[in-house]
């Protein structure tokens, strides 16, 4: 037993002799080997700004009667008329879709007596820019009372969102590589990459005059900002 007992003990000092020499070397027991972690990770933004190509409208007809019927009646008539008006300016069928059809009643005041009733039927239109003036002027001599608008974009966002993204990629690297320089590394190839977010519409930045005929609705463009996020992570060379 005790020969036993001292075979062991020795067996544990060995072990213990082993894990002491596997601490004092910095590569660890396979000395090759790197260890795990060593990369960089940054966050950046790309962006692309772009002056917009399409306005969307918003066109309201209102109309109110005695009689529920008659105002919607009377509603829906000069609702086509509008929409007919629109088509003859230039206007895609496929670019026109209703938007709100409502008929409410009217009440004298203080009295809960209905005194008539309010029809109302609202269509948006999407168009190029340049088209927006006369569309304008087209609605409301048509029948339009209310117009609101517009609401300007860009047709082809998505082109635009993966330019911001590449912009976004080659940002990434240059601080990756400002990181690295200053910690005296240098960067090696990509390991991983998150597309991010953001939130909110595009921004808008200065006026530019959109040329349209004098007696039109002027529509100023401006120019919008598309934006890209990405995490990308690269290792230590």
């Amino acid at each position: 037993m005790k020969k036993i007992a001292l075979l062991a003990a020795v067996a544990a000092l060995a072990a213990a002799a082993v894990a002491f020499a596997g601490v004092g070397r910095p590569d660890g027991a396979h000395g090759a080997a790197p260890a795990t972690g060593q990369h960089i990770t940054v966050t950046a933004t790309g962006t692309v700004k772009h002056v917009p190509d399409q306005a969307q409208l918003s066109f309201s007809v209102v109309s109110q009667a005695d009689v529920a019927k008659t105002a919607m009646s009377a509603n829906s008539s000069d609702t086509r008329q509008v929409i007919d008006a629109l088509k003859k300016a230039g206007v895609d069928a496929k670019d026109i879709q209703t938007q709100d059809v409502s008929l409410q009643p009217r009440y004298r005041e203080n009295s809960s007596t209905i005194d008539g009733f309010t029809a109302s039927n609202s269509v948006t239109v999407t168009s190029s820019i340049d088209k927006a003036g006369a569309l304008v002027d087209a609605g409301v001599s048509a029948g339009a009372n209310q117009v609101s608008g517009p609401s300007l974009g860009i047709a082809d966002q998505d082109a635009l969102y993966r330019s911001a993204l590449k912009d976004a990629i080659a940002t990434a690297k240059l601080k990756a590589q400002a990181i690295a320089e200053a910690a005296g590394v240098g960067v090696g190839r990509v390991t991983n990459v998150v597309e991010g977010s953001t939130d909110g519409g595009p921004v808008m930045y200065q006026a530019m005059a959109m040329k349209a005929a004098d007696s039109a609705a002027p529509i100023e463009p401006g120019q919008q900002e598309i934006q890209a996020s990405v995490t990308v992570t690269f290792a230590i060379s």
